[in-house]
């Protein structure tokens, strides 16, 4: 051990003596340090060693939601193997899964779970499927309104990568909790087996949703942290084509994973289609679950909000409650306040364009642009991005740019939402960018 710690000081010594680094290269150029001793010794260290300075990071996630009044609920039949695929932001070398009934009336039961790396459809890569339990229990009843935290395993996750999550329903359930635009295909086995361990399931149907999983955390550096993207419809992706991570976070999430300094950072897209930031549509509101979606996530340091589209253009049609500017404001209020009070840094995003949309009305139009005045200047928020300026046609500014328009004339297409996702500056999430 004496002739380790030696050699480890040599080096060091000559690694201060050449280089002028700052602190957090400092610290990886030591374990280097450590590392290289260490081996020109022969002495090996485990393989999957977790430092004990490592913390919980989501790395994905998606927020259950309520099933809307023409919406009905899937029912899975006893015996059932469910197969999801998520996308990761960040990497690690340790991972759980996080497991709800949250909107669930009736009690869960999880016969077996696993996660492993996804090959392509439903297979997964042999050898890296790994066995969850949950309070060492491999069979777990999870209440109703409840979520359930997988135990740690280790497994070797790639950032920007496919895992696969299979879960065995042995008694027949129904998936209230959900999130509806998933945007990824999905695969059900055939009734009868629990295939959690199979590289391939055997002729899966395919859905574009998310039942029972709604996050993934990985072991990461304390320096790493999470960004929460918050809001409807258009940060959930809708009309962004499927299987494709097309959607603005997605775009954010390979940009960071591209620059040196900003690797450390995870996306987790909390966006919900539909949903309002004050009143019940697709949901819960935002307000309501503005907790659940981002102040319980490990890690968390900044988040972006996106939200109030859906409450101007449906009070301004008849199909949900009046709102008034004053109400969105109170809105964004509250949550920069709850924000502030976990440390988490608030960007407020400006509403994209609704003229020739189902939301064209006169008085939506001006409640969406008084709404992104105050984004604009009111001070408020931590930072401001403009995806209005970005989406917007400059010789129709109501109107998406007709190369962004998904056709709907409100969400994005694909190329929409990567000029999003490119247009945010990646210094709002240098450490030390807002203080207030």
């Amino acid at each position: 051990m004496r002739s380790i710690v030696k050699s480890v000081k040599v080096y060091w010594n000559e690694l201060q003596g050449s280089l002028h680094v700052d602190t957090r290269r400092r610290s990886l150029l030591f374990a280097a340090a450590l590392s290289i001793a260490a081996s020109s010794l022969n002495v090996s260290s485990p393989a999957w060693g977790r430092s004990k300075d490592d913390e919980w990071l989501g790395t994905w996630a998606t927020s259950p939601q309520t099933q809307s009044a023409v919406q009905t609920p899937r029912n899975f039949d006893s015996a059932t193997t469910v197969r999801q695929i998520a996308r990761t932001s960040i990497g690690g070398i340790e991972v759980r899964v996080r497991l709800s009934n949250e909107l669930g009336t009736t009690p869960l039961v999880i016969g077996s779970a696993s996660i492993a790396l996804r090959s392509s459809g439903s297979a997964i890569v042999p050898g890296s499927d790994r066995p969850l339990t949950f309070s060492g229990l491999s069979s777990v009843t999870i209440p109703p309104g409840a979520p359930m935290l997988s135990d740690p395993v280790k497994l070797h996750v790639p950032p920007l990568s496919d895992l696969a999550v299979s879960i065995y329903l042995p008694v027949g359930a129904q998936g209230t909790t959900f999130h509806n635009v998933g945007l990824q295909t999905n695969y059900i086995a055939p009734a009868g087996g629990d295939y959690t361990s199979a590289v391939q399931l055997p002729s899966p149907t395919t859905v574009l949703n998310y039942f029972f999983l709604t996050g993934i955390e990985v072991t990461a550096s304390k320096q790493a942290a999470a960004i929460v993207t918050l809001g409807d419809s258009i940060t959930d992706g809708t009309r962004s084509t499927p299987d494709t991570n097309s959607r603005w976070p997605n775009v954010l999430a390979l940009r960071l994973q591209e620059r040196r300094g900003f690797d450390h950072l995870s996306v987790l897209n909390e966006g919900i289609s539909g949903n309002r930031i004050l009143s019940a549509g697709t949901g819960p509101n935002t307000l309501a679950r503005f907790d659940r979606d981002v102040l319980s996530k490990p890690g968390v340091k900044y988040m972006t909000l996106l939200i109030g589209i859906n409450d101007i253009g449906n009070s301004a049609r008849g199909t949900g409650p009046l709102v008034s500017v004053a109400d969105i404001i109170t809105g964004y209020r509250q949550i920069i306040e709850r924000a502030h009070g976990h440390g988490i840094a608030v960007y407020g995003a400006t509403l994209t364009p609704i003229q020739g949309s189902g939301y064209d009305f006169p008085i939506a139009e001006a409640n969406r642009q008084a709404v992104n005045h105050w984004i604009r200047t009111s001070g408020e928020f931590d930072a401001v991005i403009d995806f209005d300026a970005v989406t917007r046609d400059p010789s129709q500014p109501a109107r998406f740019l007709p190369a962004y328009d998904s056709g709907d004339h409100l969400h994005p297409n694909d190329l929409g939402y990567k000029a999003m996702g490119e247009a945010i500056p990646l210094k709002l999430f240098r450490a030390g960018s807002w203080d207030k």
